[in-house]
């Protein structure tokens, strides 16, 4: 199969190109690179420079595809809220845009919601019915685009699947990024034996789901989608504190966790976990990486994990010589 991956060069999405290329398919990746970097970039994949908002080549980079993952965002929460008409251009118009462009084609879409659009919902572990309660201009966007999706299945036929992440982690995740989750985070100051900071008493709760599960996810919502909109969580159930999270780290590490303790975020969410029953049900099985196995892989990654240098310069060259 010949698959478009938006947002390919960014964490998840270089992950995913790297195993639809393992499993014999053909990959474009469409990417601006403000956040990903084409270092990250399989060498097999095709590498198209590009927002997801220009129309002329969304709509050329889905011709002969079949089959696209939307994975394209401007995911900092944050920055979200501080500057929200510039990344609701992103992350709404940007997937109108595909969606138009999927539909144009028939062509089946795959994209990235998010736990965000649950927010302070006491009721966990929260299910797919469970009442949204976006609390950001993030998690309003991504619900915007499973409403959106689904207008779409139903007025051109076409399949979409909304697949709501929960914390993702794992290698490849850049700690100095304003996209990069706690594990990162705390991951890159243990190795560095600097202190952890938690902001808040460090009582809240994430259900955090490795990077191998959620490629696992997006593989079978393409290979087995069914017809119409659907939406589904990609979590594990399994409930940590930060806390907790921080004395994990620091047992896998051999090294004590030294903590620093700031204000509470403004709108943090005090308790968010899964249900994952659905996703188990659906696609026969839900994320499977314990929590200290997925630390450890991530903790003792390999020069191999990282992009090569090789691979590196030949994205530089490619990138050099003019490719689009």
């Amino acid at each position: 199969m010949r698959y478009l991956v938006t947002g390919g060069c960014g964490f998840i999405g270089s992950h995913l190109a790297e195993r639809l290329i393992s499993l014999g398919h053909h990959v474009c990746i469409l990417d601006d690179l403000s956040s990903g970097h084409a270092a990250n970039a399989p060498c097999e994949a095709e590498l198209v420079i590009g927002d997801v908002t220009e129309e002329a080549k969304v709509r050329a980079a889905t011709d002969d595809v079949d089959g696209c993952f939307h994975l394209a965002a401007a995911a900092s929460v944050a920055r979200c809220n501080s500057e929200a008409i510039a990344t609701n251009r992103v992350n709404l118009v940007g997937t109108l845009t595909v969606l138009a462009a999927a539909a144009r084609r028939n062509v089946p879409v795959v994209y990235a919601s998010s736990a965000a659009v649950y927010g302070a919902n006491a009721a966990v572990p929260l299910g797919e019915t469970s009442e949204l309660r976006p609390l950001s201009v993030y998690a309003a966007d991504k619900l915007a685009c499973e409403l959106h999706a689904g207008v779409t299945s139903h007025l051109h036929g076409i399949p979409t699947v909304g697949l709501r992440f929960f914390n993702v982690y794992g290698p490849r995740q850049d700690p100095a990024s304003p996209y990069s989750g706690v594990i990162s985070i705390f991951a890159d100051r243990l190795a560095k034996r600097q202190e952890l900071t938690i902001f808040g008493d460090g009582g809240q709760v994430r259900d955090f789901v490795f990077v191998g599960d959620v490629v696992d996810a997006l593989v079978a919502s393409m290979a087995h989608r069914r017809s119409g909109a659907f939406v589904c969580n990609v979590c594990t159930g399994e409930a940590t504190t930060i806390l907790g999270l921080a004395n994990i780290l620091a047992d896998i590490v051999g090294a004590p966790a030294r903590l620093a303790y700031g204000p509470p975020r403004a709108g943090d969410v005090r308790v968010s976990v899964g249900d994952p029953r659905r996703l188990a049900k659906v696609y026969g099985r839900a994320p499977a990486t314990g929590l200290r196995a997925g630390l450890t892989a991530l903790l003792h990654e390999d020069a191999e994990t990282s992009p090569a240098p090789a691979r590196a310069q030949r994205m530089t060259a490619s990138l050099t010589a003019g490719r689009t």
